[in-house]
């Protein structure tokens, strides 16, 4: 999976809209290889990150779990330390 693209799941505070947009933003453009479209390309990229983003917050509404939310800043905290033991 794309590195940019971070888990929204099950997280306290809930995701915002625009965490999913971003995230489909990104998912969007790993999947046709274009940072920013051309113009002839833009209606069709838009449309898509549109329907991801729809499909997304759909999906994130339905799921279920019994699990705890997880707290954004421990979670970032541990995503920084396996970014810094790879290095």
């Amino acid at each position: 999976m794309c590195r940019n693209i971070r888990n929204l799941f099950n997280f306290d505070p809930p995701v915002t809209e625009a965490e999913i947009h971003a995230a489909s933003l990104q998912f969007v453009r790993k999947i046709c290889g274009f940072q920013k479209p051309s113009r002839a390309n833009e209606a069709a990229f838009d449309a898509a990150i549109a329907e991801v983003t729809l499909v997304s917050a759909r999906l994130l509404a339905a799921l279920e779990t019994s699990a705890p939310p997880k707290n954004r800043e421990v979670e970032a905290a541990r995503a920084k330390l396996r970014f810094a033991n790879r290095q």
